[in-house]
């Protein structure tokens, strides 16, 4: 009897200690929240084209020329700062020919014009801008072309890309 008491009296003693220790244990909490943001999109909706070149004869084609100009639409969330860059070719070419290319322009704007935007210099370098209250940015990109008078005769291709992100 004398052990059954010790063995009662040890395990009271243990729920009591239990009890004391979660008394003094108190607990707080906060909330994890995350607000995921529209994606981006970028659409090349025109390419830029230099139409027929002849050699020795620059021809320039201005980003506000809306036959022949590059165009890119960006899509996002709306009044977001993003950055921007351009990947752009230094020449066109065919086969294993270079049609030299000697400057670009363009424009960005919120809205789908040529005004009241800011005009750029597209480069690798990131440059920053801001969505429109809708989510969007639009890019014109002009450049100008300088075959040498010895231009290989044939049909010049080069890709420009735009990066855009948050």
């Amino acid at each position: 009897m004398y052990n059954a008491s010790k063995l009662a009296f040890a395990a009271l003693a243990l729920v009591l200690t239990g009890v004391i220790s979660a008394q003094g244990q108190v607990n707080g909490s906060i909330l994890a929240t995350a607000q995921v943001q529209t994606p981006i999109t970028v659409s090349g909706t025109q390419n830029l084209s230099f139409g027929n070149v002849f050699p020795g004869v620059a021809k320039a084609v201005a980003y506000t020329d809306a036959a022949n100009a590059g165009k890119f639409s960006v899509a996002g969330q709306a009044s977001t700062p993003v950055t921007y860059s351009f990947t752009l070719p230094t020449n066109l070419t065919s086969g294993g020919n270079n049609l030299p290319i000697g400057s670009w322009l363009g424009y960005e704007n919120t809205s789908n014009s040529t005004s009241g935007g800011s005009g750029i210099t597209p480069s690798a370098a990131p440059t920053s801008s801001t969505l429109s209250g809708s989510g969007a940015l639009f890019f014109f990109v002009g450049a100008t072309v300088t075959p040498p008078a010895n231009q290989a005769a044939g049909s010049y291709t080069g890709t420009v890309t735009l990066t855009v992100s948050y």
